[in-house]
């Protein structure tokens, strides 16, 4: 049945392809739309070649993906799609015929393991399963669930990638014979290998009109089989793979190199000499869960866009683990330009600025996130010693600033702001703060690494809120928002009155008396908001930080005394165990009933924050979050993907001639095509919102705290015990001469 319904899918994207390239120039060979090409179907999230990865990839991406499949052949003969020729890396073959490892020469290689030419298909297709070759990927759920499919069973498979047509020659199977038969039987766009001696051989065997021959370059000091040369000397003679081939397979690292830095060196001429002679240039090795350069921000739509959106050339076609994304970048963010935001439309909003790309809460980061279309910039307030408000994401200065190498001496234990030890801005100066260099880390380096922009790293300055306030206006933003937190200790503690700091800084930048720029004032204390009720030109926001299954009707009612908006964690709206999305909470839907707004955070853009239900790309959580679950806004880190997908037609059901749609993610969805015996756990449940968790204490009176005692140098001690003992001896000798009168 799933195939009918994506047959019928592709033939209404079909219907309005032909619209599509009209409102674009592309710099490809043929002027048309890159082609996307799912390796193995949709292998980032199910096991290689599997029936249900190649329906994924069928029913997620452009009308017109290409499945690749890299073939292999049974000791009968039939082609099975796999992408290593040892079946034990990438299925669980070993366990079920243990005694059938062998040792083969495979292109000069003496290579051992289990090869699918000592198997027939039957014992392949009805025992063994695939697994995932790339172990950080698919959960363990969707193991053993996929049984091998052959080329013929999957009809839609368009691209053959073939590596090996001398080792199976050399055991009496022939490769082309196949081909040939599946050519006449279902038909073949593409036929692709790095071995020259195969592709000449199919040359006068298909029909050029009809299928494509591709050349595939290795790396570059590999050998290729037939000419003894190396793919890196063959490079440099494209004009002779014309002759056989109309197009080439490079790695995407033989267009845009990237240094030992990890960042992105000049373009290489390559795909512009390839056009030059008539070659299409297709670029592999494209997957949302592998690290890549700096550049991108951990963007995945940003490398695809990299190699088909500049100015110089475009790439015929993308190799991609990810079709779905590979189809955002071609069909919606390289075809449409950007439209200005609609009414209604989600807010971005900045956590710290764009701290994903610099250090928060600096001069740099905030104009970066202006310059990535954020609509409204924030600042956490935090207060130095001598009193001076300034934006800093946390009050522990230690993990954004370099305090740790000056000021280790005031680290300090305090319970009331958090359980670990921490130096914190309220006993430095605004003048020791200035002395410090801001910092750019990164949630994940204790995660598997995953660093935040190292060129970057200590650049910026931070800006007191005056100056953050300074910035809005001159930038015209569309809005701000003035985030408190610590008020109760600050007061009563340090003698510090942040509230008034920040009234008096608003009030000084005339923000209390306009109404063009939104004017957000967040804290997770509703005393701190009932502060700022009486100023029409505020919104209120109560940061509820812990998670949520349910907000009933008293306690939102609650909120609505203090707040005209909420924001939450992710995981209050949508919820994951073990990385799967399990439902979507009704929060959303019962703060609007009551008319107020909702702030989710914090979005990021890294692929190990991500549920398995967003496919490793943040456009698919954005998507989710806005137009799946209509919140009013999002914080991020990363506000160049909020925008790119908020700004485009894409994002919106008034484009009815789209022929692409990001879709949301639909949650809980993905965990139930997993074996409800397998399944994990039921979590335990979250506790819904309640009224003790809203209101607060009112704000204790602003008290100086008690003057320490003096203290007295070391060498001014020494002078006072001196004089005391002088004064001891004449007093001794006062008293022996009356003592002798």
């Amino acid at each position: 049945m799933i195939k009918y319904l994506l047959l019928l899918s592709l033939v209404i994207h079909a219907t309005l392809a032909n619209s599509e390239s009209a409102s674009k120039k592309w710099l490809t060979l043929n002027g048309q739309r890159p082609s996307v090409i799912a390796r193995g179907g949709f292998s980032g999230l199910f096991p290689e070649s599997s029936d249900f990865a190649n329906q994924m990839a069928l029913g997620t991406s452009v009308h017109d993906v290409v499945v690749l499949c890299n073939l292999q052949l049974t000791k009968d003969g039939v082609g099975i799609c796999q992408g290593d020729i040892r079946l034990d890396n990438t299925t669980n073959i070993a366990m079920l015929f243990e005694k059938g490892s062998k040792t083969y020469k495979v292109n000069g290689q003496d290579l051992t393991g289990w090869f699918a030419l000592d198997f027939t298909a039957d014992q392949l297709l009805a025992n063994v399963s695939y697994t995932m070759s790339y172990k950080k990927r698919c959960p363990s759920l969707f193991l053993w669930m996929f049984l091998i499919t052959t080329l013929v069973e999957f009809s839609f498979q368009d691209l053959q990638c073939h590596r090996y047509d001398a080792f199976y020659t050399e055991n009496k199977l022939s490769v082309t014979n196949y081909i040939q038969k599946a050519t006449r039987l279902q038909g073949v766009n593409y036929i692709s290998s790095p071995e020259i001696g195969f592709l000449k051989r199919m040359s006068g065997l298909v029909n050029k009109a009809k299928t494509k021959l591709i050349f595939v370059f290795l790396d570059k000091k590999a050998t290729e089989p037939t000419s003894n040369q190396t793919y890196g000397s063959i490079l440099g003679n494209l004009a002779t793979i014309k002759k056989f081939a109309s197009g080439i397979v490079v790695p995407k690292d033989y267009i845009w190199p990237v240094n030992t830095a990890n960042y992105l060196d000049a373009p290489t001429s390559l795909v512009n000499d390839a056009h030059k002679l008539g070659l299409e240039v297709y670029a592999s090795g494209f997957a949302n869960d592998f690290t890549t350069s700096y550049n991108y921000s951990y963007d995945p739509s940003a490398e695809y866009l990299q190699f088909i959106d500049n100015s110089q050339f475009s790439v015929d076609g993308l190799i991609t683990d990810f079709p779905p994304t590979a189809s955002e970048a071609v069909a919606c963010f390289a075809q449409y330009p950007d439209i200005k935001p609609t009414k209604g439309q989600a807010l971005i909003i900045t956590h710290n600025g764009a701290s994903g790309v610099y250090a928060g809460s600096t001069d740099l980061a905030y104009q970066q996130g202006l310059e990535d279309g954020a609509d409204i910039i924030d600042c956490s307030v935090q207060m130095s010693k001598d009193g001076v408000a300034f934006c800093l994401d946390s009050v522990d200065v230690t993990r954004d600033t370099t305090a740790a190498a000056t000021f280790m001496s005031l680290s300090t234990t305090i319970p009331e702001i958090q359980q670990s030890s921490g130096i914190f801005s309220f006993d430095l100066s605004w003048s020791d703060i200035q002395t410090l260099q801001p910092q750019l880390t990164s949630p994940f380096e204790n995660k598997g690494g995953l660093p935040r922009n190292p060129a970057n790293k200590n650049k910026g300055k931070f800006l007191t809120l005056a100056e953050f306030l300074e910035l809005a206006k001159v930038k015209a933003v569309t809005g701000i928002l003035i985030n408190i937190e610590n008020a109760a200790y600050l007061a009563s503690q340090k003698g510090l009155d942040i509230v008034s700091a920040v009234n008096t800084a608003l009030s000084n930048a005339t923000f209390d008396k306009q109404s063009t720029q939104k004017v957000l004032i967040q804290s997770d204390d509703t005393s701190v908001l009932s502060k700022f009720q009486n100023v029409p030109a505020y919104s209120r926001v109560l940061y509820l930080k812990d998670e949520i299954s349910d907000a009933p009707k008293t306690p939102v009612g609650e909120i609505k005394k203090y707040a005209d908006a909420v924001t939450l964690p992710r995981f209050s709206i949508v919820p994951t165990i073990d990385g799967f999305t399990t439902a979507t909470t009704k929060v959303v839907n019962e703060m609007h009933a009551a008319n107020i707004s909702v702030y989710v955070t914090v979005l990021r853009n890294e692929f190990v924050t991500l549920a398995f239900d967003y496919f490793a790309d943040p456009t698919i959580e954005i998507a989710t979050y806005t137009s799946g679950i209509g919140v009013d806004g999002i914080i991020t880190e990363y506000p160049a993907t909020a925008s790119r997908y908020l700004r485009n037609p894409c994002s919106s059901d008034s484009m009815p001639e789209s022929s692409y749609s990001i879709i949301p993610a639909e949650a809980g969805s993905l965990l139930k095509t997993v074996p409800e015996e397998t399944q994990p756990p039921a979590s335990s449940p979250t506790p819904a919102l309640d009224v003790a968790d809203i209101v607060d204490p009112p704000l204790p009176a602003v008290t100086k705290p008690a003057s320490p005692p003096p203290t007295t140098s070391p060498r001014s001690s020494a002078l006072a015990n001196i004089a005391n003992v002088g004064l001891s001896l004449v007093a001794i000798v006062v008293f022996s001469s009356l003592s002798l009168m």
